[in-house]
């Protein structure tokens, strides 16, 4: 089973389906893993309910990292901001259907922890509660 999942996420890294950057957006947030120097940055486009309409993302950095944004992303569109500010990393590991080790597990939560900064205005994402 595995290695289903590991082709899953091998699929979205190669070809993401939210690589870019939405302009016009109403909620935009980046940030880094200083441990490994992955990079993601997120924006969205919400409607006056706080429905997610439209999702991207930019970066680089592993596999793990680009995949989950890309695999969040394709979660999060259609999604009230309600719904996603409640996600936490049990949810992110669900998603990409293995659970990554200590070091891999931060890069699996950085687009986490940037979707929620960016939902939150927040100017560090530092703040963001993930469990």
């Amino acid at each position: 089973m595995d290695d289903l999942y590991r082709e899953i996420i091998i699929e979205h890294y190669n070809h993401p389906s939210h690589r870019g950057h939405l302009n016009p957006n109403n909620i935009q947030f980046a940030d880094n893993n200083p441990l490994c120097g992955d990079h993601i940055e997120i924006t969205l486009l919400t409607d006056e309910n706080g429905l997610i309409s439209d999702a991207k993302f930019d970066g680089h950095g592993c596999s793990i990292s680009q995949a989950t944004a890309d695999i969040l992303l394709d979660h999060a569109i259609g999604k009230n901001i309600e719904q996603v500010k409640s996600m936490t990393k049990d949810d992110i590991i669900e998603l990409i259907g293995i659970e990554p080790g200590p070091v891999r597990l931060k890069c699996a939560l950085l687009s986490l922890k940037v979707l929620k900064a960016g939902i939150y205005g927040l100017s560090a994402a530092d703040d963001v509660e993930l469990d």
